[in-house]
């Protein structure tokens, strides 16, 4: 496997670029922003002007989406990657969506005959440039084993869920505990802060005791700095606050800790930091306690 087409060179997607140019892929890249191609071909990007230019060649089609109406409009609409793919490709939908839309996609590829993996990943954009994420892959054993070139460029490990489908739902799960462990954090730190402790000296804390884990070490020194540009923006976590919800609801799963942090989230969009990193949220826990935000 040696020829990638990319779709979305937002935060992620650029960043999936990156890694794999920089493993000696060749990779020729769309996104409906010129500039964010731009960025990339100092790098060796191949720019395409369209989804099929993408495609066309490709041992593998990556997309990496903002929204799920930007997924299906890329994957099913007129001159979209099932209409024009070629058919030794397989196709590799990285973005987090919900589990009925991956299987409808799965659907829509079988029925041309195109191989379908399910392979979003999890870590922020900064972890995903450092190639320090995971891969979950759901679909067919021989078909993940065939694109091991390009996981291994992009993440330091892949792990073959399923079938379609369960990986999505891994990484609905995964997020579930990011976005909470970063609320839980953000609530802590504002806590701290409050009765005098520094944030920057309680991150410490929290990083030597049992409270460690991956958000502490990510998003800590990012909300004791208050440093919230974007390696997932708020306003897309929300959409996929929304995604758990849904599947709790499909599923009957009451996800009470869910719905608040969705709620936190919301007045944290709502108050204009939506293009900002999730770790803004502890700006809303800080005006509830009347701390200077």
């Amino acid at each position: 496997m040696r020829r990638i087409g990319i779709i979305g060179l937002g935060l992620l997607g650029g960043a999936v670029a990156s890694r794999l140019l920089r493993g000696g892929l060749e990779v020729a890249g769309h996104d409906v922003r010129p500039e964010a191609v731009d960025a990339l071909r100092a790098q060796g990007l191949r720019p395409a002007a369209s989804v099929a230019e993408a495609a066309a060649g490709a041992d593998a089609v990556i997309t990496v989406l903002p929204t799920l109406e930007s997924v299906e409009a890329v994957w099913l609409g007129p001159g979209g990657l099932v209409e024009t793919a070629p058919r030794q490709a397989r196709l590799l939908q990285m973005s987090t969506i919900s589990q009925a839309l991956t299987l409808r996609l799965a659907g829509a590829a079988a029925a041309r005959g195109l191989a379908f993996l399910d392979t979003p990943m999890s870590g922020t954009s900064g972890m995903v440039a450092r190639g320090d994420c995971t891969i979950f892959a759901g679909g067919a054993a021989a078909d993940v084993e065939a694109c091991r070139p390009a996981f291994d460029a992009i993440a330091k490990k892949t792990l073959h869920i399923g079938p379609v489908g369960a990986a999505t739902l891994a990484k609905l799960a995964t997020n579930m505990l990011v976005g909470l462990h970063t609320a839980a954090l953000a609530e802590a730190l504002v806590l701290g802060a409050k009765g005098g402790l520094a944030p920057a000296a309680l991150v410490e804390i929290f990083r030597e005791s049992a409270a460690g884990s991956r958000m502490v070490e990510v998003r800590g020194p990012l909300m004791a700095e208050r440093r919230f540009a974007p390696q997932m923006k708020l306003e897309l976590f929300l959409k996929d606050f929304k995604l758990m919800l849904e599947e709790g609801q499909h599923l009957g799963v009451a996800l009470p800790l869910t719905s608040l942090t969705h709620q936190l989230c919301t007045a944290t969009v709502a108050a204009g930091r939506g293009g900002e990193d999730l770790a803004a949220l502890i700006t809303t826990l800080e005006r509830l306690a009347g701390l200077d935000a």
